[in-house]
């Protein structure tokens, strides 16, 4: 009996531990915290840089290219002959007062197009049979080509420079009164239910909730508007004037001088670009100052 008791236990031998051994600890992975506002920047000096960089390159190869005869420099002219014949303009012509001939009757007529624009478009409010009889109206003449009213504008006003604020003004004015509008159509009806319940007068539910509720609407007509204005003015001059811009491209183009011509034509686009980057600012100013996020 003893003997099979035996045999059915195994017994294992049990050996001392040994000292224990630590493991190593797991390293805590710190989460990646992007900094937006640092990318942003770079981004920014990315797109600057290559701005910059696509800029030079056009005028070097530009310059290049006439030099070695891959362009006509007759037809093309060359960056250095404009830069020449445009120093010439500054000191011993008239470039500056035309420079501000142009500018001038370009922010008249933005100014005054854009304002009673979207003044007229916020009026649409008040009234909805006013809106609904001015509005076919108001596509009619956004559709029609205002630029072809030039000549009349020119005969009614005279060849001086309101005729020039004049057609700028009707470029702008239509677009600015459609924009406003599609911010008027816009509005929510239960905000301004809201605040008539809340005993709000008619004229402070359009300062407090048209206005601002519309406001997106006028503030992106404004890019439009600025090339419009500018363009309307520059017809002006083409039709007839004594000064501007536009004038002295008409007088360059007679007498075949396209080196002048050329000078127009870099000025422009340089008075251009000054005037967008302006109207962005202007854009910025108006976003904060009504509490709307930067597109």
């Amino acid at each position: 009996m003893e003997s099979v008791q035996k045999k059915g236990y195994i017994i294992h031998k049990l050996e001392a531990a040994g000292p224990a051994v630590p493991r190593p600890e797991k390293k805590q992975v710190e989460p990646f915290i992007q900094d937006e506002e640092a990318l942003a920047r770079r981004t920014k000096r990315v797109i600057s840089f290559g701005r910059l960089t696509v800029a030079l390159l056009i005028v070097l190869c530009w310059e290049l290219f006439t030099r070695i005869g891959w362009m006509d420099a007759y037809y093309w002219s060359s960056p250095v002959r404009i830069l020449t014949t445009t120093w010439t303009q500054i000191t011993q012509g008239t470039l500056l007062e035309d420079i501000a001939y142009t500018s001038s009757s370009t922010i008249l007529g933005f100014v005054g197009g854009t304002l009673i624009g979207s003044l007229l478009g916020l009026s649409f409010w008040w009234s909805r049979k006013f809106a609904g009889i001015s509005e076919p109206f108001l596509i009619l003449l956004n559709a029609m080509p205002k630029l072809a009213l030039a000549p009349v504008l020119v005969i009614l006003l005279g060849i001086g420079f309101f005729s020039k604020v004049a057609l700028a003004f009707a470029m702008t004015v239509v677009v600015a009164a459609l924009s406003a509008h599609s911010g008027v159509q816009s509005v929510d009806k239960d905000m301004e239910k809201l605040m008539y319940s809340l005993g709000a007068k008619r004229h402070q539910v359009f300062t407090k909730v048209v206005i601002p509720w519309a406001m997106p609407w006028m503030i992106s007509s404004l890019r439009i508007n600025i090339a419009l204005s500018l363009a309307g003015a520059i017809v002006g001059e083409f039709i007839a004037s004594s000064h501007g811009i536009g004038r002295m491209v008409i007088y360059a183009g007679t007498i075949l001088d396209i080196n002048l011509v050329w000078v127009g034509v870099v000025v422009l686009s340089v008075l251009s670009m000054v005037m967008y980057m302006g109207v962005v600012l202007l854009e910025k100013w108006l976003s904060k100052g009504y509490g709307m996020k930067k597109a």
